[in-house]
């Protein structure tokens, strides 16, 4: 089975959702917005983490370098490409208030 993290990144937190390849929720956690917090949340899983998705935004490079230095594949989305979207998926239909629904949608 493949799964896929999606990263909801603050300045002080990151919001970490874990899915497999069915789109099935697996994990989910909020860990202090640094490289080390977010790899050890990743590491620490029983699955083994095929991309991690995260929006472009002011903690993008940082987060970026450091989890493909440590050996993750990273995919880096738009905010307004990731908005429309989920907005034209069934699976949340208000949009970004859907806090767990939009996680997932970065992990697809």
């Amino acid at each position: 089975m493949t799964y896929y993290a999606g990263l909801d990144v603050s300045l002080r937190t990151v919001n970490i959702c874990v899915i497999d390849d069915q789109g099935e929720f697996i994990a989910e956690t909020k860990v202090d917005s640094e490289v080390t917090d977010v790899v050890a949340y990743l590491d620490g899983l029983d699955q083994d983490i095929l991309s991690v998705g995260l929006e472009a935004g002011t903690m993008t490079q940082f987060l970026t370098y450091g989890l493909q230095s440590a050996g993750f594949e990273v995919v880096c989305m738009e905010a307004r490409q990731v908005k429309a979207a989920l907005s034209a998926s069934d699976e949340c239909t208000w949009g970004w208030l859907c806090h767990r629904t939009d996680l997932q949608g970065r992990c697809r």
